[in-house]
């Protein structure tokens, strides 16, 4: 039986010989280990919906919201160094003690599997007990430039990629996922994929939801590539991740196909059909949705959000598969490795980028979504990939004047899914509604703006709208800032963090008393 009396004796002494940087981050692991089984842990969904600790001491008063010590679901001491040098730093105490609460978030709360030998995974994107391959990329953006600092963190990055490997290979058209079988945790049931048919069909003790979203296959890409250039490591380009990536170039094949063949049949390789009494609504054309052409994009079914896409070709989405392609194929070339994938990548690549130049923008606004058929939607999601998110992605420079032009109309009444309130404003969608804005649109306006004073007017915004609980919440309502949804959706959180390292990176003097940069990693 496991006994704590003897691991205490056999690790304290080790504590003599550790330097003092590394003492608290490894106390912090030891009572995680030692703890969690015999804890009494809230669901943190609950425990995200009151406050807890002692209020910070700016006007907003924010409270502590990461769950004690042993009952987190991962420690690390890289992470704990980060979160002191910005909290020590940030001039604002609420800033500080959102950073202390988010940047965290979902190591403290998300890891609901790992296991180094097995080189497997799984996190969960919060208060929904699946593995989102989108949500998952995001979660962990802002964690790798601490991969070289942090073995075991890096470890858990290299598992989480081989997991989704195998998910891919098997399930190319899927975004969410169950456990794996090694875990020994139960797949949970979707309400919403009752009564919806897929195909090619799909085995629920595997997938959560099979809503194809081309995003998510990129960030499968994105988080392959982010943690070979933070390590160097090329192990995890395994078999697994192989099958993998020739199911992402399949897909991507297919979907760059015209609906419709020379004699008119629709030529179909995935569908997804609501209705029949299913929580999600029917699909039309026998669940393929609306007719596409053929133009070098590539199309998808669902949009970031999981709602399903009006028009084929989502214009950010291809952006980023653009960017991603051009990553992988460097990265592949650099490790000398599937030269035949890094060609088709690059070609690829450049296919697509000059298809959404020269097929989505119009009056230099680009459209979120075409047909390929002349028909286009002027508008903006708050899920990323978005509009506002271009620059994040690393598709054009913020100052670009086709992403100025879009950026004004995606911030007004132009786009249907812009809102304002009294106090909350910003970009939403129809997952939840026109009226309830995501502050993670706020905060890639951030990432897409260099200028100072709108700059803080998004980041008060955001700050000032987390319903006093100190998290960062999927969607806040312009009429009571108090009714917002999600009270734990980790991915909003990371992405807060990950812009505020942004912004102590190029503009310090904004959050800082100095203006010195701070780089987590260097």
């Amino acid at each position: 039986m496991f006994n704590i009396k003897d691991l205490l004796q056999s690790i304290v002494p080790l504590f003599d010989v550790m330097p003092s940087w590394k003492r608290l981050g490894a106390l912090v692991s030891l009572l995680t280990v030692t703890s969690t089984g015999f804890a009494q842990c809230d669901d943190y969904t609950q425990y995200a919906k009151t406050t807890h600790g002692t209020p910070s001491t700016g006007p907003l008063g924010l409270p502590e919201m990461r769950p004690p010590a042993e009952c987190r679901t991962f420690s690390s001491v890289a992470v704990e160094e980060v979160i002191a040098n910005m909290t020590s730093r940030l001039k604002d105490p609420d800033l500080a003690r959102l950073f202390e609460n988010t940047f965290p978030n979902t190591l403290d709360t998300t890891v609901k599997y790992f296991n180094k030998d097995q080189n497997l995974a799984f996190i969960i994107t919060g208060d929904i007990t699946a593995q989102w391959l989108r949500d998952t990329a995001n979660q962990f953006a802002h964690y790798l430039p601490l991969l070289s600092l942090d073995q075991e963190l890096a470890a858990l990055v290299k598992a989480v990629i081989n997991n989704e490997a195998r998910y891919v290979a098997e399930y190319p058209y899927c975004g969410s996922f169950q456990p794996p079988p090694e875990s020994g945790l139960s797949p949970s049931h979707n309400d919403w994929a009752d009564g919806v048919t897929v195909n090619p069909p799909v085995n629920n003790q595997t997938v959560f939801e099979c809503k194809y979203e081309l995003d998510s296959l990129c960030g499968f890409l994105k988080l392959s590539r982010g943690y070979y250039n933070r390590t160097q490591d090329a192990s995890f380009i395994n078999d697994n991740w192989k099958s993998a990536i020739d199911q992402v170039f399949r897909v991507i094949n297919e979907q760059s196909q015209a609906s419709f063949d020379e004699n008119w049949n629709w030529v179909s390789y995935y569908n997804w059909t609501g209705g029949n009494g299913a929580l999600s609504p029917r699909v039309p054309n026998g669940g393929n949705g609306e007719p596409k052409g053929k133009n070098g994009l590539v199309g998808t079914h669902h949009r970031p959000s999981d709602d399903i896409s009006t028009y084929a070709f989502l214009t950010p989405a291809n952006a980023m598969l653009s960017v991603e392609l051009d990553h992988l194929a460097s990265m592949l070339d650099a490790v000398g490795q599937l030269s035949n994938i890094s060609t088709q990548a690059k070609e690829w690549s450049e296919r697509i980028s000059k298809a959404v130049w020269d097929t989505t923008l119009v009056d230099n606004v680009f459209a979120y979504e075409t047909n390929g058929l002349g028909s286009r939607y002027v508008m903006d999601d708050a899920n990323v990939p978005s509009l506002l998110s271009l620059p994040y992605l690393g598709f054009l420079k913020k100052d670009h004047p086709a992403y100025l032009a879009t950026k004004k109309v995606v911030l007004s009444r132009q786009n249907p899914y812009y809102a304002e309130g009294a106090s909350w404003k910003g970009v939403g969608g129809p997952h939840v509604d026109p009226w309830h804005p995501w502050p993670m649109a706020s905060i890639s306006a951030i990432f897409g703006s260099d200028d100072d004073e709108e700059i803080l007017d998004l980041l008060y915004r955001v700050a000032n709208n987390t319903g006093g609980l100190g998290l960062i919440h999927e969607a806040v309502s312009i009429y009571n800032s108090s009714v917002w949804t999600r009270p734990w959706f980790a991915w909003a959180n990371s992405y807060f963090a990950e812009m505020l390292l942004d912004l102590a990176d190029r503009k310090p003097a904004l959050i800082f008393n100095d203006t010195t940069s701070y780089r987590p990693g260097h």
